[in-house]
């Protein structure tokens, strides 16, 4: 991946900001330290390395564990001081969190059975059930039971999603019903909801999901989208809230950790990629400063959206420079962390379109009372570092809510993502199969890419870096 500032923080300190990134111990768990990896690159391309992947999230540090097994050591090429892509494990409040990805569920084949593989068990935040919750009414945020409310609000989803079953009823094969999931693909999010007739709050509640979701638009992004997810967890709403319920132990950056471990490549972090020229016998690979690394493949492992921001000089096909263009990587989100006093104890709320912050979710309790909660913004008006503002926008959905301090993943802005999950636009399942293949001697791995849970989940990612593993050790026989 190419290289990223830190992620803004509201009141965390910048000390305690690398020191929970942990970077020396990532470097000793690659056996390479940074600094020696980037001193030892070639200027002089003398050496032709087998693989080059490039970026060192759940796609990159999987492909390049596959290659492992099959006796290939990559070299990693990562712009950031830290592996793990857009997911992040860091420190807050003095308790592990994720300013990035942050859930996996049983119903996630490939990062369950990672879990399982290295014996991480996953855990539920018993805290996470609401005190109050808000949601929007005509007059401005109201309390709604939550039990009562949620069933309503799944009732909603059912209705946006009917028909799951028809037009994907192997979603892990998305266009297994081809022609009917492609009639269906035409619709967005948002024409979806104008053909459900609803009523004004019903709307508001619905469409501040598919909002939050779709970074703020949901005209913008396809219904199959976010339909597939729906389909992947058993097209129910109870198998739609289990995928954000559970997470690993040691979080996301434990995991990633025990897979590059196996990986064992030669890791490079602070190496942001500027330049990939492939002359069809082998792939120079540029890096900012100018050092130049040669490898008969190379596996590009970024997000889409960071496509657009690298120089092919051999070109893109048409549909992967096209979904860079469009940006498949949500736009404009920002995910935070923040600590209230607990006076009002856990408050869930939600809010309407157009509203700056679209969802609070309750996590812990501390041992003093106060609440850790996570909460989202697609707002780019928001200046979010600021914690006045920040509380502002989030007394619009949660009145009379204190904040005490808070720290911020702000993907959107992120120049090393561009942008959150992975989500189609409409019109762009069909297209799948051709984004998935090589071209020349690159391999793509991106969870934005992938046939089954797409996009917001790092089972995709896994399934994507798998894949391009594959496709690598092909063209290596070819060379």
């Amino acid at each position: 991946m190419t290289e990223q500032n830190p992620p803004r923080q509201g009141t965390i300190g910048r000390r305690t900001l690398l020191k929970a990134l942990g970077v020396g111990g990532i470097a000793a768990a690659a056996g390479t330290a940074a600094a020696t990896g980037v001193a030892s690159a070639s200027r002089t391309r003398s050496t032709v390395h087998d693989v080059i992947v490039i970026g060192a999230g759940f796609a990159g540090i999987t492909a390049a564990r596959a290659l492992r097994q099959q006796g290939v050591r990559a070299v990693v090429l990562e712009a950031r001081d830290r592996i793990g892509g857009r997911t992040w494990t860091t420190t807050f409040a003095g308790e592990q969190v994720e300013l990035g990805g942050q859930w996996i569920a049983e119903s996630q084949p490939l990062a369950f059975g990672e879990l399982q593989r290295y014996g991480i068990p996953l855990i539920g935040d018993p805290d996470s059930f609401p005190d109050v919750a808000y949601y929007p009414a005509s007059d401005g945020p109201r309390t709604f039971d939550f039990l009562s409310a949620n069933d309503h609000l799944g009732s909603l989803m059912t209705r946006l999603f009917e028909g799951t079953r028809d037009y994907f009823p192997r979603p892990y094969e998305p266009l297994y019903a081809r022609d009917l999931v492609t009639r269906v693909d035409r619709l967005s999010l948002g024409a979806r909801l104008d053909q459900l007739g609803l009523s004004t709050q019903d709307r508001a509640w619905l469409q501040g999901v598919t909002d939050s979701y779709s970074g703020g638009d949901s005209y913008s992004r396809g219904l199959t989208s976010m339909a597939q997810w729906w389909a992947l967890g058993g097209h129910t709403h109870a198998g739609w809230d289990a995928q954000v319920a559970t997470r690993p132990v040691g979080g996301m950056l434990g995991l990633l950790q025990r897979i590059l471990a196996d990986a064992a490549p030669d890791l490079r972090l602070n190496t942001p990629v500027t330049t990939i020229a492939d002359n069809g016998r082998q792939v120079d690979v540029t890096t900012r400063d100018g050092r130049v690394l040669s490898a008969r493949v190379v596996v590009v492992a970024v997000p889409a959206n960071v496509w657009r921001t690298l120089r092919f000089t051999a070109g893109l096909p048409a549909v992967h420079a096209g979904a860079s263009r469009f940006g498949l990587g949500v736009p404009n989100v920002m995910k935070f962390w923040f600590r209230t006093s607990g006076d009002n104890g856990r408050v869930y709320a939600t809010g309407k379109p157009g509203d700056p912050v679209s969802l609070l979710l309750p996590q812990r309790v501390l041992s003093n009372g106060d609440v850790l909660s996570v909460g989202f913004s697609e707002d780019p008006r928001l200046d979010i570092t600021d914690q006045a503002a920040l509380e502002a926008a989030i007394r619009r959905i949660a009145p009379g809510t204190r904040l005490l301090e808070h720290a911020v993943g702000p993907w959107g802005r992120d120049p090393y993502s561009l942008g959150a999950w992975g989500m189609r636009g409409p019109d762009q399942l069909v297209h799948l199969p051709a984004i998935q293949q090589p071209h020349g001697r690159l391999a793509f791995a991106t969870g934005d890419i992938a046939s089954g849970w797409n996009g917001a989940y790092i089972d995709g990612a896994i399934e994507s870096g798998q894949r391009a593993a594959r496709q690598a050790l092909d063209l290596l026989r070819t060379a």
